[in-house]
């Protein structure tokens, strides 16, 4: 039995039917709970700040990222970190790109390039805060958030740029990538973004702007929910799903939800999506079927539910509660909750392949 933060972390038996490894960031011990099988098997501390950090996987081995701006390099084997490497004071996201490591940061203003061990490889200055970082074949693809810009550079050619776009919206704050398609959604404005990363060209799509609310946590685009030929987006300061067809990037229309969504995320199938909400419904997770576009069920499920994810079979749904110190199993098609496993201050959720 262990006890941390007056918290007992019993382990139990398997409470899930998936044989997996889980990472739930614990936001509060700068760590990484592992959970193996349904049940507590240990932590990799020492992460630096966790309260906004996530986990990627590449070439057999987990990349995290602290708040910081550390990066730390886990033997998903051992669940321990093996570098780990400071590249800013405020790092916000990571990706891939052939064997790098490309890394958005708030502060100082730049995205910095990495090899898989760590080593510094390049900085490229932006005077910016840095978001939405993603790659596809050759190409890096991020939003600069101060200067409304979009930045597309070439891996093969020491990270040069391709194209920048300029005046796209104001304040952009996350990105999708999603059939070729870089998707980006902008705080201070009522549109989307589209980059086509083949034909470098862009083009604007004005949403519905509906009620404004007041944001309490900024939606979590790089999480949308894509399935059946459509994406489903968080609205920013509104109650709803956007709906928006990925094969011409044509707005469907929009789902009316019980709050202010943050994460929306789709089962392995398609078949399902799960929405989580900022503010009063923080305690809920939505279940919406994204072929008829609609809500099946609102399910309060934790106090405040941060994060989830679908175990890779879609049988089950594991989601953080925060306040109730556990990360949550729940039961895809009867929503019925099977189990639970006591976890310190859990945020996000991360999946070993």
């Amino acid at each position: 039995m262990l006890f941390y933060l007056g918290l007992t972390i019993l382990v139990t038996a398997p409470v899930c039917s998936s044989a997996e490894t889980i990472y739930v960031v614990e936001r509060e011990r700068r760590s990484l709970a592992v959970i193996k099988d349904g049940k507590w098997a240990g932590e990799i501390p020492d992460l630096g700040d966790t309260s906004h950090t996530t986990v990627k996987f590449s070439g057999g081995y987990g990349f995290a990222i602290s708040r910081d701006g550390f990066v730390s390099k886990i033997d998903p084997k051992t669940n321990k970190v093996i570098k780990k490497a400071k590249v800013g004071n405020s790092g916000i996201g990571l990706n891939f790109i052939k064997n790098y490591v490309a890394v958005a940061n708030y502060d100082p203003g730049t995205v910095v390039i990495l090899d898989l061990d760590l080593n510094l490889v390049k900085t490229i200055k932006t005077g910016s805060r840095n978001v939405g970082i993603k790659a596809l074949e050759n190409k890096l693809i991020f939003a600069l958030m101060d200067k409304n810009e979009i930045w597309v550079l070439d891996a093969d050619r020491d990270f040069s740029p391709m194209k920048k776009f300029t005046n796209v919206g104001e304040l952009p704050f996350d990105a999708l990538l999603a059939d070729r398609r870089y998707i980006v959604g902008f705080f201070n404005d009522t549109r989307l973004g589209s980059v086509n990363l083949d034909s470098l060209e862009f083009k604007p799509m004005v949403l519905d702007q509906g009620d404004q609310e007041t944001v309490l946590k900024i939606p979590h685009f790089g999480q949308w929910g894509v399935a059946g030929g459509s994406v489903f987006i968080p609205a920013n300061k509104d109650k709803k799903l956007h709906v928006v067809s990925l094969t011409d990037f044509k707005y469907q229309g929009t789902i009316d939800l019980i709050g202010t969504p943050v994460f929306v995320a789709a089962s392995p199938d398609g078949k399902t999506l799960a929405v989580n909400y900022s503010g009063e419904k923080e305690n809920f997770i939505t279940i919406v079927n994204p072929v008829e576009q609609k809500v099946e069920l609102d399910i309060q499920a934790g106090k405040r539910v941060m994060h989830f994810r679908f175990s890779p079979s879609g049988k089950e749904l594991y989601l953080s509660s925060y306040f109730d110190n556990q990360m949550k199993i729940f039961k895809v098609g009867s929503w019925g909750k099977t189990g639970h496993v006591d976890v310190a201050t859990p945020s996000g959720i991360f999946l070993v392949p």
